[in-house]
């Protein structure tokens, strides 16, 4: 008899820069995995430069395994939106430009429906001043792993990191959002 292990799930998520999406779930108890790369684009296999140009049609995405006996999908997207400037159609931040738009891609009926819930209900609470929620919910695609040296980014390089976070502007519009 040989013991599968705990039953996994997959999320994945465009957020902007991927650097900055991956601490918020890497902390996250019921989170096995996170890996950022490229989805919803038709290159194969896109490069980081490719993607940047915004001809590969792919976004900076992060695909996000879970363990949902200690954390839900509908709770992975709570952390997901608290992550996002989700009313800006050019980007996110400081980054702009198609590859830094934000999407959720959803895996089958259930994931779908959970994203469209969560959607509405983040449209309903105000948190973003009456402002259209413009973050697409796109059926997935395959997911491209990042070049290596994106890979936990803020863990290989911390300095420049905080750098770029704090000089992007995400921390403070989040904080308007959502407070301290």
């Amino acid at each position: 008899m040989s013991d599968a292990g705990p039953k996994q799930e997959t999320a994945v998520l465009a957020g902007g820069c991927f650097w900055c999406m991956e601490p918020p779930f890497d902390k996250t108890p019921g989170v096995v995995s996170t890996v950022v790369g490229y989805s919803g684009g038709n290159t194969e296999p896109p490069t980081y430069e490719q993607v940047c140009e915004g001809d590969s049609g792919h976004l900076e995405a992060i695909q996000v395994t879970f363990d949902p006996s200690k954390i839900s999908y509908p709770q992975i997207l709570d952390i997901f939106w608290r992550q996002i400037d989700p009313t800006d159609p050019d980007g996110q931040f400081c980054d702009k430009g198609e590859s830094y738009k934000s999407a959720i891609f959803f895996r089958g009926d259930t994931q779908k429906k959970l994203a469209t819930e969560s959607k509405e209900k983040y449209e309903k609470s105000g948190k973003f001043g009456g402002s259209k929620i413009v973050t697409d919910i796109r059926p997935a695609s395959d997911f491209w792993p990042a070049e290596d040296h994106h890979q936990e980014y803020y863990k290989k390089n911390p300095i420049r990191y905080k750098f770029y976070r704090f000089n992007c502007g995400r921390d403070q519009k989040l904080e308007k959002f959502w407070g301290k």
